[in-house]
């Protein structure tokens, strides 16, 4: 029967799980650099490299926004050792590690399945041993003693006991090998309001076999009986005197000689298979709980205490008769059970590269906190910015606010000035003037004489205004803002349905920017031609020019002026979808 001191130790593990662990991790995320490099988590949820391939596919979905849950990371294996006080639970009280008693070590492999879930495969090897301070004179049923010519007293029905009886004190040696097969589980891993825990508390169960043999010290090294009378001077402890107890036992453990020398009685020739040099084989069914210490990210250390409870199996100790001063033994009808309390060290394996700690390490509300704190995949909507005269410039960057309504401007909010000659094209009545017939009068006409092909304006072309069109980072979606730049484009392309517009996107300083270019320009011709049914052909595209990489210009085309309506893309290969 499993001691009362063994539910003890596991009051003592529960009351441990309450204390806080000492190797905290940070608290949160940490941002550093213009590319917003992630750190300070559990590891990158959109490294490619911790997703095994066969979850490839929904790793995959998941960067493209097709399926909200990440794929689970390849996590580590743990391989442990460690060793500690091993004991029998059963008729003889057992002597502990300092007392020259048990003691065992073990080795272990476990994997995580899940966030809770893992399994272990254990073995143990344990050496328990015990000594009674009550001495026992009916033992006739034990083969240990009967068959090394001790004289218990006699059962035989009509016949009076002898004068003289042998006593002994019951004592053993058992030596075990145990494999245990674990599921365990841990939820205090699931933090809501810290992000990492030091600590794991865990408990298992495990199904197994054990093969062990229990022998007895009844011959002295001359192989004779011992005189327990002349080794514990004749005192007695029965089960309601106990004042002697240490006494007896400190004199049994000076007169005995500890070689164990005897087989302990056992079932073996009943129900029970022999395998390992003598041993008897039996299946072990154990339970437990344990502590869990994370020193770094490759080392932990555990404090765990396992009872193993053999399948109906009263012989651990090599006894199974309860203790009877006069008549018949009987059966203590009282399985032996096994307590092993260990310290490990335990030892996590794999690339840290390519594979995260044991997943019983880590929160699995990590990425789903960050996120939210500091959004890097998810799908935010566009920003709705503030712009007090409706020119398309943001109140933020708008270096001319109160443009009046219809005015074109520049991608600073000031109104257009194509020919630089410092009258804004809404007033200027010779939209291009010549650099060298600058300045011009109030008017915005130059001090030339009109040349062939000028053209002062007052043309229906010159009804149609000039503009900017921002796009922000890397985005080439039309936003709200210059659709309602665009449509008023529209109404002035359909007034005046002879007249082409040149459409020009800047950035010229790398591959990616002339494509980006291209991609914006491309976007507004078609949104164009698509939205507000105008000719394609209508409009005169250009790219890559020189100027703000995240503004498209558009203005009337000049008279005679042609271009191609499509042009092929730089670089595709580039292409934002």
């Amino acid at each position: 029967m499993v001691n009362k001191k063994y539910l003890l130790l596991a009051g003592m593990c529960a009351a441990l799980a309450t204390q806080p662990a000492f190797a905290q991790e940070s608290s949160g995320a940490q941002w550093s650099g213009r590319d917003m490099t992630y750190r300070g988590v559990s590891y990158d949820v959109l490294d490619s490299n911790y997703v095994p391939r066969y979850r490839m596919d929904q790793h995959r979905k998941f960067l493209n926004h097709q399926y909200a849950f990440p794929a689970k990371p390849r996590n580590m294996w743990e391989l442990g050792v460690g060793g500690g006080l091993y004991n029998v639970s059963g008729d003889v009280p057992s002597l502990m590690l300092w007392k020259k008693g048990g003691y065992g070590f073990h080795a272990h492999i476990r994997k995580s399945w899940g966030y809770v879930i893992s399994t272990r495969l254990q073995y143990n090897y344990g050496i328990a041993k015990g000594l009674s301070w009550q001495e026992d004179r009916n033992y006739r049923y034990n083969t240990a003693w009967t068959s090394t010519g001790y004289q218990p007293i006699p059962g035989i029905p009509g016949i009076s006991a002898p004068t003289v009886t042998d006593p002994v004190f019951w004592n053993y040696r058992m030596e075990a090998h145990q494999l245990n097969l674990d599921l365990m589980a841990n939820i205090n891993n699931i933090r809501f309001h810290k992000a990492k825990t030091g600590l794991s508390v865990y408990g298992l169960i495990g199904i197994g076999a054990i093969a062990f043999n229990t022998r007895v010290d009844a011959l002295d090294g001359n192989y004779q009986r011992y005189d327990f009378d002349q080794i514990t001077g004749g005192a007695q402890v029965l089960p309601q005197i106990n004042e002697n107890r240490k006494q007896i036992q400190d004199a049994l453990k000076a007169g005995l000689d500890g070689t164990y020398e005897t087989e302990a009685e056992n079932e073996r020739d009943r129900r029970r298979p022999e395998i390992f040099n003598n041993k008897t084989l039996n299946f072990a069914p154990s339970f437990g709980m344990g502590l869990q210490f994370r020193v770094s990210r490759r080392i932990n250390i555990s404090l765990e205490d396992r009872v193993t409870l053999p399948w109906d199996e009263d012989l651990l100790d090599g006894v199974r008769w309860a203790h009877q001063i006069s008549g018949d033994p009987v059966l203590s009808n009282q399985n032996d059970g096994i307590n092993y309390l260990s310290l490990g060290l335990n030892f996590n394996l794999g690339n840290k590269n390519k594979a995260v700690e044991p997943l019983y390490w880590m929160n699995p509300l990590d990425h789903a906190y960050n996120e939210l704190s500091y959004p890097r995949h998810m799908i935010l909507p566009d920003p709705t910015l503030p712009d007090s005269d409706g020119d398309g410039i943001t109140d933020q960057f708008d270096k001319c606010p109160g443009t009046p309504a219809g005015i074109a401007v520049d991608s600073h909010g000031c109104p257009l000035d194509t020919d630089g000659d410092g009258v804004p094209d809404d007033r200027d009545k010779q939209l291009i003037t010549p650099t060298e017939c600058q300045p011009v009068d109030a008017d915005g006409v130059g001090k030339c004489p009109c040349p062939d092909g000028c053209e002062v304006r007052g043309s229906a072309c010159s009804n149609i205004g000039a503009g900017s069109i921002l796009f922000s980072g890397s985005a080439t979606k039309i936003s709200p803002a210059a659709q309602g730049q665009l449509s008023g484009l529209a109404a002035q392309m359909g007034a005046a349905p002879t007249c082409k517009v040149v459409i020009t996107g800047a950035g010229n300083q790398s591959k990616i920017q002339q494509q980006r270019s291209w991609d914006r320009v491309n976007a507004i011709i078609q949104y164009m031609s698509e939205t507000h049914g105008i000719d394609r052909n209508r409009f005169i595209f250009q790219y890559g020019q020189a100027g703000d990489p995240n503004s498209v210009m558009y203005r009337a085309a000049l008279p005679g002026e042609e271009g191609p309506a499509n042009v092929a893309p730089p670089f595709p290969n580039l292409r934002r979808n």
